[in-house]
């Protein structure tokens, strides 16, 4: 394979990189580290702005919808000359990566037309409503009901683990609306506005001490059936082309936090028992694991832009990616706190940035596991859909939702 820029793809670069240059000159330098959530979130919307009006923010989008109607490669150019700058953090990746997907192929032009042009340009932030506290990795299993009243739909319920629900706007919900139905036919798929009344967010403070995830509690919501997706009954259906788009978009956007050649640096850096880390050959033989998988990874990931840019939604190839990349990226924080030593712990903001992003990883690498499917979710998709393994027994399937026994009864 020949990874070497095209003569368009040159002049691309050339074109991205002189317009990062002019527009993003003030993130050369590393962002302030006493920036609070508020103005991170002011910054990441400017910048996102700047990107909608130049094209840059859905390369592969086409143009009818907002985005440059380029290709995958040229995607890949941008995201590595952007890399170069300390930019504020994503708060768009749910939004652009997995609930505009979703819209773009259930909602009606008018609604398409309204709402993602501004989350595309950075106006308006989405989230994803849809692991529950009692369904734990089986998205199937929720009980956020929803009941039909006239021309709504009445929500009760509660949503946990909801990344970035204090900060956003509109969200993709899944409920269920029929409980005599095995668990996955009797479910429905809506959006609402995040300011409804009777919706309630909780963020959840974690050992990293970010504040991320949040709860939400959904008490008499009342969202109008021109919000539904999809059919009545088809929300699994519909759950699938977002979570085969969050597969594809965690695999993309985790390495925000370390990568690989953040670990070469540290290991050059940092004294081992004769000389620097990567003279040791314990060390070496280790990065070049990783390197070998970090590689196959790329690879994967062209291969399914390559299929989007085609037509094709994300398959279940993309678990793989995500299966592999999360528990790599904790490996090599574990392996950054132990070339740190005693170090390695320090998560004090004061200190040197590049070396406590280590620590950071490895608080925050295990969220990583469970998003987007749990590790063992991902090997039995990749099993069954991928290498055509006998399934699972399942022991509800076919039963009704209300009939299936739990401890309650």
């Amino acid at each position: 394979m020949n990874f070497e820029d095209s003569p368009e793809e040159a002049a691309f670069r050339a074109d991205a990189r002189a317009w990062l240059a002019e527009n993003a000159a003030p993130y050369k330098k590393p962002l302030p580290e006493n920036l609070t959530e508020a103005q991170a979130v002011a910054m990441a919307k400017e910048w996102q702005a700047k990107k909608a009006a130049a094209g840059y923010a859905a390369i592969t989008w086409p143009k009818e919808v907002g985005g440059m109607g380029g290709t995958p490669m040229q995607r890949v150019i941008f995201e590595q000359e952007e890399a170069q700058y300390n930019l504020p953090p994503n708060v768009f990746a749910i939004g652009l990566g997995m609930c505009m997907p979703t819209m773009l192929a259930f909602a009606t032009p008018e609604q398409q037309k309204r709402h993602v042009p501004k989350a595309l340009s950075g106006e308006e932030i989405w989230c994803q409503l849809f692991s529950e506290p009692a369904g734990g990795s089986d998205l199937a299993a929720l009980r956020t009901k929803a009941e039909k009243d006239g021309d709504d739909w009445v929500v009760n319920g509660q949503k946990i683990w909801t990344s970035g629900a204090h900060l956003s706007d509109w969200g993709i919900l899944v409920t269920r609306t029929d409980p005599t139905k095995p668990k996955h036919e009797g479910l429905t798929f809506f959006f609402l506005n995040m300011k409804s009344p009777g919706v309630e967010v909780k963020p959840i403070k974690q050992a990293s001490g970010a504040r991320g995830f949040n709860e939400v509690y959904f008490t008499d919501v009342r969202i109008p059936d021109s919000q539904r997706l999809g059919a009545v009954g088809d929300g699994w259906k519909v759950s699938l082309t977002t979570l085969m788009n969050e597969r594809l978009s965690i695999s993309e956007n985790s390495q925000r936090g370390i990568n690989f050649d953040m670990l070469m640096k540290l290991a050059g850096s940092v004294d081992g028992a004769n000389g620097p880390a990567i003279r040791d050959k314990a060390v070496r033989e280790q990065l070049a694991d990783w390197y070998a998988k970090y590689m196959g990874l790329r690879n994967g990931r062209y291969r399914t832009m390559t299929a989007l840019s085609q037509g094709a939604r994300p398959g279940p190839e993309a678990s793989i990616n995500k299966a592999v990349f999360a528990s790599m990226l904790q490996d090599m924080a574990s392996f950054g706190l132990d070339l740190l030593d005693t170090a390695g712990v320090a998560t004090d903001p004061h200190l040197e940035g590049f070396r406590r992003q280590f620590a950071d990883a490895y608080m925050g690498a295990p969220g990583l596991r469970i998003a987007g499917g749990t590790d063992e979710i991902l090997r039995n998709i990749i099993a069954e859909r991928v290498l055509g393994l006998p399934p699972d027994i399942r022991a509800d399937k076919g039963i009704p939702f209300n009939k299936v026994p739990t401890s309650a009864n």
